[in-house]
């Protein structure tokens, strides 16, 4: 069913070599900015644990004491796996230390390390939440173009959201072409989607100022191919778009052919 495609996998926790791993949960609350991607690591800890943070997944690593345990860890979106732009580590609950030690970056794929010694009897609760701007497509694109041209009843507060780095072209009458850079797919629970395009940069490193912003409805999937009744934001010209993801929420390709009976566009877009 569509389901199996836009819910984030289910919670899970299993214990292998003093290790707890775990997938956080999708955020139920929208209380997070728009353009914000928020993290909160909840966790039960006895005496020594090193926990770490890879895209939705929490590797708990005990060092001393009793396993650590899950204590509704949750995600509005995964942590990217590329440079981000104003990471932020907030210790929101602890009864002993706890800090961070190692920063998201390249040299360990953009992975989020943080030490949590509890020094008192028991086991303690320790809340820390991880932030960062969610530089790809910003609030303006989101709630910008892409709220003005949703689709009717579309809700923002329930969107699954998958997220793609590369390049592509769309071309009017095989001209007109605009080149394209990264893409912002938006799917609520009603299988309304929200597909936006970042101009690909011009001379200067200036974008131009618009995005490109097509809506519908997603009509069927095969495995990680989805299809979706598409029309461009001036609802003009319509067409089947095909979209290729993965079960890391990335966006692999896009396909689209439109057309209102006389001019035509087409579209293709790659994942680097």
């Amino acid at each position: 069913m569509y389901s199996r495609v836009i819910v984030v996998a289910v919670l899970s926790a299993f214990s292998a070599l003093a290790d707890t791993r775990f997938r956080a949960a999708p955020m139920t609350h929208n209380d997070v900015p728009y353009g914000k991607g928020q993290c909160d690591i909840r966790l039960q800890v006895d005496n020594e644990v090193e926990v770490t943070v890879r895209r939705d997944m929490v590797v708990v690593r005990t060092l001393s004491g009793q396993e650590a345990r899950n204590d509704g860890s949750e995600c509005n979106s995964p942590l990217p796996d590329r440079d981000l732009r104003g990471f932020q580590f907030q210790a929101v609950e602890s009864r002993n230390e706890m800090r961070l030690v190692e920063p998201p970056s390249p040299r360990n794929d953009f992975a989020v390390i943080v030490m949590i010694h509890d020094t008192a009897s028991g086991a303690g609760r320790y809340h820390f939440r991880l932030s960062w701007d969610d530089a790809r497509l910003g609030t303006e694109a989101r709630r910008g173009d892409a709220d003005r041209h949703a689709p009717e009843g579309f809700s923002w507060n329930n969107v699954i959201n998958f997220r793609g780095r590369g390049q592509g072209e769309s071309s009017l009458n095989e001209s007109n072409r605009q080149h394209l850079s990264d893409v912002s797919v938006d799917i609520d629970r009603g299988a309304k989607i929200v597909v936006t395009f970042l101009p690909e940069r011009g001379r200067g490193g200036d974008r131009p100022a618009r995005p490109l912003v097509f809506t519908g409805m997603v009509m069927g999937h095969e495995e990680s191919r989805l299809r979706a009744d598409m029309v461009t934001e001036d609802r003009r010209l319509h067409g089947t778009m095909f979209l290729t993801v993965d079960d890391r929420q990335n966006v692999n390709s896009i396909t689209m052919e439109a057309t209102d009976g006389q001019d035509r566009l087409h579209l293709n877009w790659d994942r680097r």
